[in-house]
């Protein structure tokens, strides 16, 4: 019979998920990453594509991606550990993993990758207060997951993914792809819309 880890009450990891926000937040400042856009606002949405309040502001069209990460990492954690950890103790580890891609994205290599292998070639990295929203939304995906019947959760994520597509030429699965093995062709139907 496999061991189980005691159960850590959901109130809790929601504090610990804070926390490492919060740290996270704090080593991107260290980093010198800018708490917030330089327009000198913080916007709770910007709608725009391409320009340079992008992924500057609370949340913009790739927050639907971060909250995908934690549909994502709420089945990937539970396909690891079969019921050893709670809800909540996977609510931690995958809040651990994304401030680590918070981290990781706004490093010189991440950032000069999305320009020269995206579309995407005036992105400087995320402001502060993107990321702490980024990790957020990560945090709203899992916990959507944990309520919702598995089936539902899979059609979101794919018709998030479809609606993103269409409206903005990109998503989850592309960005992916752009940054691993960018394929040209993506390139140039993302840049004609």
């Amino acid at each position: 019979m496999p061991r189980t880890i005691p159960r850590l009450p959901l109130p809790t990891a929601l504090l610990i998920a804070l926390g490492l926000t919060i740290a996270t937040a704090a080593i991107l400042f260290w980093m010198g990453r800018i708490p917030m856009c330089k327009c000198g606002t913080i916007k709770l949405w910007h709608g725009g594509r391409g320009d340079s309040e992008m992924s500057q502001h609370l949340t913009d069209w790739y927050t639907y991606s971060h909250v995908l990460h934690g549909v994502i990492f709420y089945f990937l954690l539970w396909a690891i550990f079969r019921g050893r950890l709670s809800v909540a103790a996977r609510l931690v580890i995958a809040t651990l993993i994304e401030g680590a891609w918070e981290i990781f994205e706004n490093t010189p290599f991440t950032i000069n990758r999305y320009r020269t292998q995206t579309v995407s070639r005036d992105y400087f990295g995320d402001s502060i207060v993107n990321s702490v929203g980024d990790m957020l939304a990560m945090v709203v995906g899992f916990l959507i997951s944990a309520r919702l019947p598995p089936w539902v959760t899979v059609f979101l994520l794919i018709a998030t993914e479809l609606v993103l597509l269409y409206l903005i030429r990109d998503n989850l699965l592309l960005n992916i792809i752009m940054l691993i093995y960018p394929l040209e062709w993506i390139k140039q139907w993302q840049s004609a819309g």
